[in-house]
């Protein structure tokens, strides 16, 4: 059996897509299982095992696209419909993920019922999954079509981040907690003044702090600057840690504390205890799934009408410091239990 899963979302949607593969792959143990992804979402990929073969599109902002890239994408869906599948869920609820399905060779075409979904398409697809996915986790969403139609187990695992998979990380001090301050979404950042504030308190009874950052030059920077700032107790990946290197940090952090990005649901991969805070982002989708975590929102105490009335741009700003540090100071009491000791072994 070969099955095709194509998700063209961001590098954390990926990831989000582990639990429905390691399902498949626990019920169908000889399956050849292939992913398609966005170009540069396959390395957070690395640590499923249970993927065969990773695939990639272009760039998916079609105006920063090349022609190299469009001739790409042309020799991608070549090769798909070169290749026999016996399943393809398509699983991003778009047209540009419902044409590579069907560029795909296959008689078993599934995707869900989506308001996107037009009836020109529908004919291409053989199973249409019409089961109510709003209000659901966006693992749960992702799993919801696979599930019906390959009759997996009725509840996805946890998030797919295998051990042997995880690559040390050199510079890790004995015991520390791992800090991710960006994202790429203005509106689901918190001011860097915060974050000194934060880590200034914590610093008080977490022996060292390990910022994680992206390789972009004002993550870097940032980072260099919070170190130079708070001294030793700080260091800084300095946006050369692969995405292995930072799950081996992050298996073996007290906690991990950051916004709503892909090192938030890799830290949930590790069973690293996680601290987020949640501005505009919808927790009951995007929550760290199954993990113990403590979400921080400012909807917990202005209430969700009030919220509403503030511009998503300025959301975040209504996160207090001392809201998050309260939630670290629980992080760091529960990471002493042994049963944190026991998920390290």
């Amino acid at each position: 059996m070969r099955i095709l899963f194509i998700k063209l979302r961001h590098i954390g949607d990926s990831l989000l897509l582990t639990p429905t593969i390691a399902a498949t792959r626990a019920k169908f143990p000889d399956a050849e299982t292939w992913v398609l992804v966005r170009k540069s979402c396959d390395a957070i990929l690395v640590g499923c095992p249970e993927i065969d073969i990773i695939l990639t599109t272009a760039n998916p902002d079609a105006s920063k696209r090349s022609h190299g890239d469009w001739i790409a994408d042309l020799k991608l869906a070549a090769v798909l419909r070169r290749t026999d599948f016996d399943f393809v869920f398509e699983l991003t609820d778009n047209d540009r993920a419902r044409f590579f399905a069907l560029a795909a060779k296959t008689k078993s075409r599934c995707t869900n019922e989506h308001r996107s979904l037009h009836r020109l398409w529908r004919p291409f697809f053989q199973y249409i999954c019409k089961t109510k996915r709003y209000s659901k986790h966006q693992v749960e969403r992702d799993y919801t079509c696979p599930q019906e139609i390959l009759e997996l187990p009725e509840n996805p695992p946890a998030l797919r981040f295998a051990l042997e998979r995880m690559v040390p990380w050199d510079s890790a001090p004995s015991q520390y907690a791992v800090v991710h301050l960006h994202t790429r979404w203005a509106r689901k950042s918190w001011p860097i003044e915060r974050w000194r504030e934060l880590l200034r308190e914590v610093l008080q009874f977490v022996p060292h702090i390990v910022l994680s950052c992206g390789p972009g030059d004002v993550e870097v920077t940032e980072a260099k600057v919070l170190c130079d700032q708070l001294g030793p107790q700080v260091t800084t990946t300095a946006g050369s840690a692969s995405w292995s290197q930072l799950a081996c940090l992050l298996r073996k952090a007290a906690f991990f504390v950051g916004v709503d990005t892909a090192a938030m649901h890799l830290a949930a991969a590790t069973g690293c205890p996680t601290v987020c805070l949640f501005g505009p982002s919808p927790v009951f989708e995007y929550h760290p799934w199954k993990v113990k975590n403590w979400i921080i929102r400012p909807q917990a105490w202005l209430g969700e009408e009030a919220a509403k009335k503030i511009p998503t741009s300025a959301l975040m700003n209504e996160i207090l410091v001392d809201r998050v540090l309260a939630a670290c100071r629980e992080a760091w009491e529960f990471s002493k239990d042994d049963l944190r000791e026991l998920n390290k072994s």
